[in-house]
């Protein structure tokens, strides 16, 4: 088992940012943790890589306790954060090269990441020269330069083009052959491109867990309509076998049942009974992001 979490929680003040969470990641799976803003992802992160401690629970990387052990497991992560720390005055290769003498690998380890990355027509310039995109392939070479058992990525693809985008993406699946990858990101196409497998987030505790095919097959059905004057959330609320409604735009619902039956009818009854007009009313297909709302849509 690559990563184990257990009961972790943490606390800022009165806020408590992570409550009670706990999951584990084997090797060679591409999880995807997601949330909204201020979720808890974050935070999690850095105390699985050792850069802040939690207030209870206990949490293991590559077999090594995050509180007793930080040392071992520092050697067994490669950790991209959010903000990508860099020292841009120095050129990419003189950079990655200073990282190895840190992490006391051979130097033909540079010459491979750069090359794994597509940074080597990059190689030669200043950090500063770079584009945001390019800077996050430095970061992420500079992850991966010791060869790590388990990749933590938070927002890796942040600013690259869609080329880029496609590259990055067959990288992490390559990794993930042979390295436990977990990764935050706020984009539903990258997760559901590159996870087997995902988390998902909400106001510091876990709302699920699941293969990504799962999370697609369950017994939820959502309808979006469109009705033609606004209509309060209190009243939809009041539809039977309702999970959660979101106004998505203007006066169009995204209303989320957990029902077997078609509620579609459902739907359109309750609108002749309460004097409105359906101007839209169909079944959406589920995908990451319509998921992603229903449970974080949920107080």
């Amino acid at each position: 088992m690559s990563i184990r979490v257990s009961e972790i929680t943490k606390r800022y003040g009165t806020q408590t940012a992570l409550n009670k969470i706990s999951f584990s990641v084997e090797k060679g799976e591409v999880v995807g943790f997601l949330g909204p803003n201020g979720a808890g992802k974050s935070t999690l992160m850095k105390i699985l890589t050792t850069y802040i401690s939690s207030d209870e629970g206990s949490a293991w990387v590559g077999g090594s306790d995050v509180i007793k052990n930080p040392e071992e497991v520092r050697k067994v992560v490669g950790y991209l954060p959010e903000h990508n720390p860099l020292y841009l005055d120095l050129y990419v290769r003189e950079y990655l090269a200073f990282s190895a003498s840190v992490f006391n690998v051979k130097k033909s380890r540079v010459e491979e990441v750069i090359e794994l990355t597509g940074l080597t027509a990059e190689a030669q310039k200043k950090i500063g020269q770079l584009s945001k995109g390019y800077r996050q392939r430095v970061g992420l070479a500079n992850a991966l330069l010791h060869n790590p058992e388990v990749l933590i990525l938070d927002e890796p693809t942040t600013g690259l083009d869609p080329n880029q985008l496609i590259e990055i993406r067959e990288l992490i699946r390559n990794i993930g052959k042979d390295k436990t990858v977990f990764l935050s990101t706020h984009i539903m196409q990258e997760v559901e491109a590159v996870c087997d497998r995902v988390i998902i987030i909400n106001k510091g505790n876990i709302v699920a867990d699941a293969k990504l095919n799962e999370l697609k097959d369950s017994e939820h059905q959502i309808i979006e309509v469109e009705f033609d004057l606004r209509v309060e959330e209190e009243l939809l609320k009041t539809l039977p076998d309702l999970v959660s409604c979101v106004n998505t735009f203007d006066f169009v619902w995204e209303l989320t049942f957990s029902a077997q039956k078609d509620m579609r009818s459902v739907v359109f009854d309750f609108a002749q009974d309460n004097g409105l007009k359906t101007l839209r009313l169909s079944q959406k297909n589920k995908n990451l992001e319509s998921i992603f709302r229903q449970l974080t849509s949920q107080s």
